[in-house]
């Protein structure tokens, strides 16, 4: 991006071959073919969007020419869309997602630094098999695990909870921790729906915003909940009166570490949730979003929504 005098702040304007210019290291990492999708705030992208991305990156996966896949895009999502890469590409080629802090035009611009380390990244043999990576300020992390912790510093991209898979130190990547087991789905999905909702808990907050999209019906929903999976009774009456019509509900945490556990049963309890059918998902609220749409998109059952949510094992 790049500010615009008229706009009053940064929208974005380069187009792949505009962004390699900036960053002259890269040719000295790899042979780098710029392919432009199109010019999207991450903010805006859609599910639809999203999917129509991994089945570009997908093609060229398949190319034997190709060694590696960068995704440029805005920080604001980042999240998101590589959690979603990360569920969708079945490949051992490496896909990495960077982005900037700065703007194009900022004197600490971060960009070029990002983009060749993400290329260095997206070439190197130790990382195949690793998934879809998210690369910057030298930090390397698993999609599954990033989270953007600050809203403008440039290292905001850490890992959830644990290590970052690896640092970029003086050109050299080092392995610091070791991928988790990665779930992809069979094949990327025709479509999938965009009307999963994600609604975070606040103490005493009743069921009047869920039952305010009830009426649309919508394929999903996802409450990130206080604690261990606790909110008002009312809420959970909400979100059942959903279940008991077809929409599939998820229970995660609103924490910034940790996981839903069934502990307490008292109305609005995480096992009264467990009870009335929620899957308890083990991962944060944007990537459950993500997943159960993705899923849902994917046609899983119960079952196989649950283990790409990562619910534990019940234990009655």
């Amino acid at each position: 991006m790049r500010p615009d005098a008229t706009a009053g702040g940064n929208v974005p304007v380069l187009d792949g071959a505009g962004i390699l210019a900036l960053a002259p290291a890269v040719a000295q990492i790899a042979e780098v073919e710029a392919i432009d999708w199109g010019l999207v705030p991450a903010s805006h992208l859609s599910i639809d969007q999203i999917l129509s991305i991994a089945r570009l990156v997908d093609t060229q996966l398949h190319r034997p020419d190709v060694d590696g896949v960068v995704v440029v895009q805005g920080t604001d999502a980042i999240e998101e869309t590589s959690f979603a890469f990360d569920l969708l590409l079945a490949t051992d080629k490496t896909v990495v997602v960077t982005g900037a802090m700065r703007d194009a035009s900022a004197p600490d611009f971060d960009g070029p630094r990002n983009l060749a380390d993400a290329v260095r990244c997206a070439a190197a043999p130790e990382l195949r098999a690793n998934g879809v990576v998210v690369v910057l300020d030298g930090t390397v992390i698993a999609a599954d695990r990033v989270v953007k912790k600050d809203t403008t510093a440039l290292n905001t991209f850490q890992a959830r909870d644990g290590e970052p898979l690896a640092q970029l130190v003086d050109d050299t990547i080092i392995r610091s921790a070791a991928r988790r087991p990665r779930t992809v789905l069979p094949a990327i999905p025709d479509r999938a729906p965009d009307d999963v909702y994600l609604v975070t808990a606040v103490a005493g907050m009743d069921g009047t915003l869920v039952r305010g999209i009830a009426g649309s019906q919508p394929a999903g929903l996802v409450v990130a909940a206080t604690g261990t999976g606790n909110t008002h009774p009312d809420l959970l009456a909400a979100a059942s009166e959903l279940i008991g019509e077809g929409t599939v509900v998820a229970l995660t945490t609103r924490c910034a570490t940790g996981t839903v556990v069934p502990l307490y049963a008292f109305p609005g309890g995480g096992a009264t949730w467990q009870r009335a059918g929620a899957i308890m998902s083990g991962l944060d609220g944007p990537k459950t979003r993500i997943a159960l749409a993705l899923g849902l998109g994917a046609r899983l059952d119960r079952a196989a929504l649950g283990t790409l949510l990562r619910e534990e094992p019940r234990s009655d």
